[in-house]
């Protein structure tokens, strides 16, 4: 199991650092002092454990099985690349994804909301505005029939520092309707990741 997530995530990395940089809408957030570093977060899924919190959490087994992979990669500058690929999820199941402020927790409301590099006055989001893919990270993916899947992002700025942590996996793809926009349903799973 190590060395698959060894493997994928090797792949990533050069599938990522190879990727053109892309333009995003809104103004650019000031770039921390991480910027261009690449971060690596892979990890295994379970249920929470107060006494040793896990990196990736489960909130839903049906969809996000304990023992199901996952692993994210970000790298970080004036534009950011993002790439997420996932195995033993749900077969043929479309799933959203997306940045969140906070580390995973006992439930899915821990992560907080999602990361936008313009943040909307009124919350919870959901004006398109704001709610949308350019000024937030959207990584939602349909998986195989084995449950495999992936997704990349490139937004044109780089995270606040101490303002994403995790990647939380939402139970269908998202909405970007006026009123619902940013919306995909409940919180399946979390994998806690050091974006900033």
């Amino acid at each position: 199991m190590r060395r698959r997530l060894s493997i994928i995530a090797a792949g990533l990395g050069l599938i990522l650092l190879t990727a053109g940089p892309a333009g995003a809408a809104g103004s650019p957030s000031p770039s921390p002092p991480g910027a261009g570093q690449v971060v690596v977060a892979p990890g295994v899924f379970s249920a929470w454990n107060d006494r040793q919190p896990p990196t990736a959490v489960t909130y839903d087994e049906h969809l996000v099985p304990a023992g199901a992979t996952a692993v994210a990669l970000a790298v970080r500058g004036k534009s950011t690349v993002i790439g997420l690929i996932v195995q033993g999820l749900a077969p043929n199941h479309q799933f959203g994804a997306h940045v969140h402020q906070k580390a995973c927790g006992a439930t899915g409301a821990a992560a907080g909301p999602h990361y936008q590099n313009v943040p909307d006055p009124v919350q919870p989001s959901v004006d398109p505005e704001y709610a949308n893919a350019r000024n937030e990270v959207w990584l939602d993916f349909t998986t195989d029939a084995r449950g495999t899947g992936a997704a990349f992002a490139v937004v044109g700025w780089d995270f606040r520092t101490g303002g994403a942590h995790a990647i939380v996996f939402h139970e269908h793809h998202t909405d970007s309707s006026v009123g619902a926009a940013g919306t995909a349903g409940a919180r399946a799973a979390c994998l806690t990741v050091p974006l900033s």
